[in-house]
């Protein structure tokens, strides 16, 4: 009986000893599962902005892709002779300024309002970094032939960060949200080839630089945050920008309730 006793003790321990190794081993599974999630989310994510830029500059030296170029110039020069409009200088901001309205009327995004405006002065910075590196390397010639720096368009490359930037701080809230933030962007790259300022090559290159952009900034402030304001409170801050030919100042003030 004694031995009957201690050969059941031993099969319990081996049985609980079973279960615990497999808990662990479910738990190490779910925790891989959900980091090759995460990356292929990422990877999926950078692919799309990365498929545009690599159309838009591969359009530079392709003949077909230049042919597809001019052969919708014309048309649009054909059948709308002298269209001229202002309206993409300001709606290439809306998207932004939408994220600002939302929160200002009690929807709130994903990040309060020092993150945000942070994370959005970072997409600007890198985005002017890309836009005007190209604009001043590659010397393509607007189609109204006014000036030397086409390529990216950089009307397009602010809104579609300030659409990919109105995207990740309501993507939780409602897609419809991020649909309007990109149509405004689409609207903006439409606007740029019909005023005959770019090549269709030069909006697509330019959307997948601003979302790109965009990811980036989010993907790369937590550790700034972590880094440079660690035990800090934010509460002022003046951010610099420059885009299309301008620039300045712009102060950013957080009131605590």
């Amino acid at each position: 009986m004694k031995y009957f006793s201690l050969s059941l003790s031993l099969l319990f321990s081996n049985l609980c000893f079973a279960q615990h190794n497999l808990q662990l081993q479910n738990k190490d599974s779910l925790q891989l599962k959900a980091q090759n999630c995460k990356k292929i989310t990422v990877v999926g994510a950078i692919a799309i902005p990365t498929f545009f830029i690599g159309y838009g500059i591969i359009a530079q030296g392709n003949n077909g892709l230049r042919k597809l170029d001019k052969s919708t110039h014309n048309s649009i020069i054909t059948n709308h002779p002298g269209y001229k409009t202002k309206v993409d200088n300001y709606i290439q901001f809306t998207p932004a300024v939408a994220v600002y309205g939302l929160n200002a009327l009690g929807i709130k995004g994903k990040n309060n309002f020092v993150d945000r405006t942070m994370i959005y002065a970072l997409s600007n910075i890198v985005s002017t970094v890309f836009s005007y590196t190209l604009k001043h390397t590659t010397k393509v010639t607007r189609p109204d032939g006014s000036a030397n720096n086409s390529f990216p368009s950089g009307h397009t490359t602010t809104a579609f960060a300030a659409a990919a930037f109105l995207h990740h701080e309501y993507k939780k809230v409602s897609p419809w949200i991020a649909v309007a933030g990109y149509a405004a962007a689409t609207t903006t790259s439409i606007l740029r080839v019909y005023n005959n300022k770019h090549w269709v090559s030069d909006v697509v290159a330019g959307a997948g630089f601003g979302i790109l952009s965009t990811k980036l900034a989010y993907l790369v402030y937590p550790a700034i945050k972590r880094n440079l304001f660690k035990k800090k409170t934010m509460n002022a801050m003046i951010i610099p920008y420059y885009k299309n030919g301008g620039g300045g100042f712009a102060l950013v003030y957080s009131f605590k309730k």
